[in-house]
């Protein structure tokens, strides 16, 4: 009975040690350490703080460069739900020919806009439409414009010279100057180098005065000069 016992004791404790070790060796293959970057890419959608960073970018500094050819290729992803061409039917989205230029959430073959869209106001120029598809939740919140945004600078500027090539044909706003002053704030160099000119040149003037001599005839100025002359006159 004491050998029967043991026995089992013993492939007992095989076994434990049999699983231990199977236990062991498992974790070190199916590792599951933390991935450097969580998650994955979705076609469409900007990645947090993207967006901001691109929005900086002035679109006027990047449309005299754009492509509309590659634009059309980015309008790729806009034409589940939108047309572009002249007499477009609207679907999910508006018909988007002649959009720039035109007023905001306004015409369009009376399509639905949303009221959140329609409280923008003003009309579609170069900016706006960059803001609206950078995010078009920020530009509108509560949209019904499901669509993330476009996080690349550059593919926002082609297709918006796509866009505006259907129909629009704006003129392309003018690039800031790089390093021009603000207006408003004028340099204050000419204004200090003007005040010390001043202070030289009243200096001098006093200067003048204190030496110069007065004309044969002319009455002097000085007190003493004049006590002077009428000690000689007598």
């Amino acid at each position: 009975m004491d050998n029967r016992t043991n026995t089992i004791a013993g492939w007992a404790l095989a076994a434990c040690g049999v699983a231990l070790g199977l236990s062991i060796a498992g974790g070190m293959v199916f590792h599951g350490g933390r991935p450097e970057k969580m998650g994955y890419a979705i076609e469409g959608v900007e990645e947090a703080g993207g967006g901001g960073e691109a929005a900086a970018v002035p679109i006027a500094t990047l449309l005299p460069t754009a492509d509309p050819a590659k634009g059309a290729e980015v309008f790729k992803k806009c034409a589940a739900c939108h047309t572009i061409n002249q007499g477009g039917a609207n679907g999910i989205g508006p018909n988007l020919y002649g959009t720039l230029g035109e007023p905001i959430g306004q015409g369009k073959g009376g399509f639905a806009f949303s009221d959140a869209l329609k409280g923008v106001g003003g009309n579609w120029d170069f900016d706006k439409m960059n803001a609206w598809l950078t995010s078009p939740r920020k530009f509108a919140p509560g949209t019904k414009m499901t669509f993330a945004g476009l996080g690349n600078a550059q593919d926002r500027a082609n297709v918006i010279a796509y866009i505006n090539s259907q129909g629009s044909n704006l003129p392309l706003p003018a690039a800031p100057a790089a390093g021009a002053a603000p207006a408003g704030k004028p340099d204050a160099k000419p204004a200090t180098n003007a005040a010390k000119d001043s202070i030289t040149n009243t200096d001098a003037a006093n200067n003048l005065g204190n030496t110069g001599t007065p004309a044969s005839g002319a009455p002097s100025v000085d007190p003493n000069a004049a006590k002077e002359g009428a000690k000689a006159g007598k």
